[in-house]
């Protein structure tokens, strides 16, 4: 007599929800870690045993003990909403007095030109390039390291952002200075990517079901990364071989070092050249809502906070000391 399939365990059954709803990786791997330590802050107890009590205890933990921000605590709070309404099929009610984490209202660290220059003659090759896009078309960082070679339109001096944040396509500019560097770039992957079709292989991962749709796509140069890892993966399972986008953290690695090189006293990160390059397009006069559709922002009020420097506050008052 056949036994019974065990059921599928409760991370799983998260991980299948989330991907059947095209959330990316990045928010699987986050609910995940939040249903975790949820899970273990109340001693191991299932889910489905705990209710809106255990929730609010949770969260008011995570905002009295753990110091966490507010986004944290929001963070966490989606990824518990999440799992019982899709996972475990129940309403959440009221969830009573929880102790908010304060939320503060900071302004962003910004660079000045000379800075960003300084920044970016510390860095070389790809790592300039990509710091460079980052900059020069207010790009994220994933945006930029998941950019594939048909999103870089040359003749209308374009960029299409695919699936950002939000599951947001959108076009932002290419700058006309990195259209040489950018396409001496793709020759040289280009190159590479040959290499590894004479090796019989040179295909990547595609977005949702592409490659069952199109099974000779994933080996297309219009699909392949535009900054590919310099090693390919392997599967030791499968044998087979690939080439994955440049890993977040190696660029992070080297804006940071490159900072502290340019004698920064600023805490700059890859983020902080999307805030510079918002802030220098309002400071040259551009309209507020070009600068919102550059960015993908859907609402003008996030845009907003770079209009700080519209109004010039204590940099356009004269201390009286200078007129001793």
């Amino acid at each position: 007599m056949c036994s019974q399939p065990h059921p599928p365990k409760l991370l799983d059954q998260l991980r299948q929800a989330l991907r059947s709803r095209h959330y990316s990786p990045r928010t699987e791997q986050t609910y995940c870690h939040w249903v975790r330590r949820y899970i273990h802050f109340h001693h191991v107890r299932h889910p489905a045993e705990m209710a809106e009590p255990e929730m609010n205890a949770f969260l008011t933990h995570l905002a009295l003990n753990e110091k966490v921000s507010a986004s944290t605590q929001n963070q966490a709070l989606s990824a518990l909403l999440f799992l019982y309404r899709h996972v475990l099929g129940r309403k959440v009610g009221d969830l009573g007095e929880v102790i908010r984490a304060k939320k503060p209202k900071r302004l962003p660290v910004v660079m000045t030109r000379d800075e960003v220059k300084a920044v970016l003659s510390n860095l070389a090759g790809d790592k300039w390039l990509m710091a460079s896009l980052l900059y020069g078309a207010g790009l994220r960082l994933m945006d930029c390291l998941r950019l594939r070679v048909q999103d870089l339109d040359f003749s209308r001096n374009e960029i299409l952002v695919r699936d950002g944040k939000g599951a947001k396509d959108r076009i932002t500019m290419l700058p006309a200075s990195l259209k040489i560097p950018l396409q001496e770039h793709l020759r040289s992957v280009k190159a590479t990517h040959e290499r590894d079709l004479a090796d019989g292989w040179g295909g990547v991962l595609l977005p949702g079901a592409l490659d069952r749709k199109y099974p000779n796509a994933p080996k297309d140069w219009r699909w392949q990364w535009v900054f590919p890892q310099e090693n390919r993966w392997k599967n030791s399972k499968t044998g087979d071989e690939g080439r994955h986008h440049v890993d977040e953290s190696l660029v992070q690695k080297s804006v940071r070092q490159a900072v502290v090189a340019a004698g920064l006293t600023k805490r700059a990160t890859c983020h902080t050249f999307r805030h510079s390059f918002a802030t220098h397009l309002l400071e040259g006069g551009y309209d507020i809502r070009t600068v919102q559709e550059l960015l993908g922002h859907s609402d003008v009020r996030t845009t907003m906070i770079y209009t700080h420097v519209l109004n010039r506050g204590p940099s356009g008052v004269r201390s009286p000391i200078d007129g001793l």
